[in-house]
């Protein structure tokens, strides 16, 4: 089993940028393809992004893609979310999972799928208001 905890939200401007980190203890980190996700309120959480356990490769939700880069540091069993270019509408509570297999990268088409990542964190609040 693997803790995770989420830190780096906060209130941000529209245009702005934060970068939010998710640190991993309990278990190896480097084997497990990673994800952020995404809650606003009154609606369903949705996948943002998501890294290969070997730091291969990366995935986006449309939404994000090109403000948003997720990355690792396998000797902090750390990954994170720089999100530059933000805007009211990324405004929602954000999480970091684990792939529910090691060493497995889903094929694109399920790596949107909540139910396919576990070890769920707490959340971190973003929050972009002028």
């Amino acid at each position: 089993q693997v803790q995770l905890a989420e830190s780096g939200g906060g209130l941000v401007q529209p245009g702005g940028s934060l970068r939010l980190s998710c640190a991993a203890s309990g278990r190896t980190f480097s084997t497990y393809s990673m994800g952020w996700f995404r809650q606003a309120p009154g609606k369903e959480r949705e996948f943002v992004a998501t890294i290969k356990w070997n730091d291969e490769d990366t995935y986006y939700a449309d939404s994000v893609k090109g403000r948003f880069t997720i990355s690792r540091d396998s000797a902090k069993s750390t990954v994170y979310l720089q999100m530059n270019g933000l805007k009211p509408e990324d405004t929602a509570l954000y999480y970091c999972a684990s792939d529910r297999r090691e060493r497995h990268w889903l094929p694109s088409r399920y790596r949107q799928n909540l139910s396919e990542y576990d070890n769920w964190g707490q959340g971190t609040q973003v929050t972009v208001s002028s």
